[in-house]
């Protein structure tokens, strides 16, 4: 059953005849009699009784009826998304990007995108990512950029790019080796995403570690942004972590010294998507572009 078939049987169920349906379909009245002989041959059933001015639509042409209209519908809609995509001439592009998207090229992420497709409105949203995985599995994101691990279940998941997270200190000697998480444990420490908090995947690594040890993680101060706690970190109130990209910034302070754990940690950063689903053109075209800025970064580390 193709859908020239099912195309031709819909024009001359509407029309009422061979002859209607060639016309408005653009073609023959014996190429639309000889597509509805085959699909007939195919169900096993007669759909039209021939005879006079008008076909006569039997019980199995009703019932047929539906589906067709439902399959050629699905159709038409795949081709015009496909359309969509070639064109980009509208449609609204949902994404979610890194509370820290700045330190990884994409602080200009929209504004390259609209200078490529200037009539697709963008709602971007940058949160903790254990906030945008939930946001997609709800559907209020299409897609977006997350630090694994993250909780949500029914998300595709596709690893792109490692950073390493290291131990920041003003006060502490780096020739003392690297952290361990039993040091870590009396440590002073100003960790940030507070609203998050043990949600966030960075810190849930820590805290898994931890506990896999018996030892807990308790900060004296948490904050919201890292700006905030590296500032604190660099007058020796306390220590913190952060992953390698951030101290490549040129607001680093320069008198925090950076030790590796132990056991090395990472962040690793990927791209989130609903399982089972497609993405509109204009987000799609969004994440492509996020994915190569991504890549780009790497291969210059």
């Amino acid at each position: 059953m193709t859908i020239v078939q099912l195309r031709a049987f819909l024009a001359a169920y509407t029309l009422g005849s061979f002859t209607a349906a060639a016309n408005d379909l653009g073609t023959s009245q014996a190429s639309i009699s000889e597509l509805i002989r085959r699909l007939e041959e195919i169900v096993g059933l007669s759909l039209f009784i021939r005879g006079g001015r008008r076909l006569i639509a039997t019980a199995a042409a009703d019932e047929l009826r539906r589906h067709a209209e439902q399959s050629v519908r699905s159709i038409d809609n795949g081709l015009e998304a496909l359309r969509s995509m070639a064109a980009l001439e509208g449609g609204v592009c949902t994404f979610g990007v890194l509370r820290n998207a700045g330190y990884y090229d994409l602080s200009d992420l929209v504004q390259r995108f609209h200078v490529l497709y200037p009539q697709v409105k963008v709602r971007l949203i940058g949160l903790n990512s254990a906030l945008v995985a939930e946001s997609i599995a709800s559907g209020e994101l299409e897609a977006g950029l997350v630090v694994l691990p993250v909780l949500e279940t029914g998300l595709l998941i596709k690893p792109l790019f490692q950073d390493e997270v290291l131990y920041a200190s003003a006060t502490r000697d780096p020739a003392l080796g690297p952290m361990t998480m039993e040091e870590m444990a009396q440590s002073q420490l100003v960790l940030y995403d507070a609203y998050a908090g043990w949600t966030d995947p960075t810190r849930k690594q820590i805290l898994e570690r931890a506990q896999m040890r018996g030892l807990s993680i308790d900060p004296v101060m948490e904050v919201e942004h890292v700006e905030t706690a590296l500032s604190l970190v660099s007058t020796g109130a306390a220590d913190t972590i952060v992953c390698r990209t951030i101290t490549e910034g040129s607001s680093f302070p320069k008198n925090i010294n950076l030790v590796p754990f132990k056991e090395p940690l990472y962040d690793t950063i990927a791209l989130a998507q609903r399982e089972s689903t497609y993405l509109s053109p204009a987000t799609l075209k969004i994440a492509e572009l996020a994915e190569k800025t991504l890549l780009a970064r790497m291969q210059i580390v």
